[in-house]
């Protein structure tokens, strides 16, 4: 492995690129906010734009908030395909639309280099530890290379297939799955709260019964019902509600462009807009529809 790019030092990001550092791997960083670069100061290298990261570097990582960011961070002046290197890998970690993906990927390839969509799982707490769960999308070859980088970040490698755009899909479903179960979690949850259960009896019931899903025995939504998780903190440093409303409305558009109905999938769309165009609610990581449902009427 040579030297290490990383573009997008956010929540996510600020762990991933971490965990790289500390198993000794060689790291160019580079991101849009000054701040998000001062924990790197002394660990690794800052590159002036992502032209100059791409030039140094034999694989470059991005995880970027969205689609537009990460076609902007590849074309833009100063942008990864100034700067790619033929026999580069790009691995991209955001969530975004497949087609965006899919553009990228070939003018990657016109560079002689390659390119993988590499979507990740596990949040915020599983990019600190390490034990992310990554879905890609690419042929073997970069696969393989790809599968060295993620094994200092996560615990779980996935080839979703040789066609660019498979991890997306992947974790699009993923996504939409989640959404879907946060707000019946939430919704069983005030229910029995408002009949009179305990909180903490009712989600050990539901945890060993046949409602049991990761939004209730890892991440539920109810305030003192488990400790270190953002319920216990005002719902804040979580997976904010205004990301989970852009990973459903991907999941609207793929089943339109699939011809696949989701309509759970789009009851949850609605629900987290209306979260996400609150002010109250769309920084709030997304448990907080727990809170919206107490307060409905």
């Amino acid at each position: 492995m040579g030297r290490v790019g990383f573009i997008g030092l956010g929540c996510m990001g600020h762990h991933m690129a971490r965990n790289l550092v500390k198993r000794g791997v060689n790291l160019v960083v580079f991101d849009a906010n000054n701040a998000a670069l001062k924990p790197f100061e002394s660990d690794a290298v800052i590159a002036k734009n992502p032209a100059e990261l791409a030039s140094q570097c034999s694989e470059i990582i991005t995880m970027l908030p969205n689609g537009s960011d990460v076609y902007s961070v590849f074309t833009q002046k100063n942008g990864i395909i100034e700067g790619l290197q033929p026999d580069a890998l790009c691995m991209d970690n955001s969530t975004i639309e497949q087609t965006v993906s899919v553009k990228i990927a070939d003018l990657v390839a016109r560079k002689q280099a390659h390119f993988v969509d590499a979507p990740v799982s596990g949040g915020i707490g599983g990019a600190e530890k390490a034990t992310l769960t990554f879905m890609i999308g690419g042929d073997k070859q970069s696969f393989l290379r790809a599968n060295n980088l993620c094994n200092h970040m996560g615990k779980n490698v996935i080839h979703c297939g040789d066609k660019v755009g498979n991890g997306l899909a992947a974790k699009i479903c993923n996504n939409m799955l989640v959404g879907v179960h946060m707000i019946a979690v939430a919704e069983a949850m005030n229910l029995g709260v408002k009949m009179g259960l305990n909180p903490k009896t009712l989600a050990s019931i539901i945890n060993t019964s046949s409602g049991r899903c990761w939004s209730s025995d890892t991440y539920n939504p109810v305030p003192g019902v488990m400790e270190n998780v953002p319920c216990c903190n005002d719902y804040e440093g979580g997976f904010r509600c205004a990301l989970m409303y852009k990973d459903l409305a991907l999941a609207k558009n793929a089943s339109k462009e699939a011809g696949s109905p989701t309509p759970m999938g789009e009851a949850a769309h609605k629900l987290y807009e209306n979260l996400s165009l609150n002010p109250e609610y769309k920084d709030k990581d997304f448990g907080v529809i727990y809170k919206y449902f107490q307060k409905m009427k």
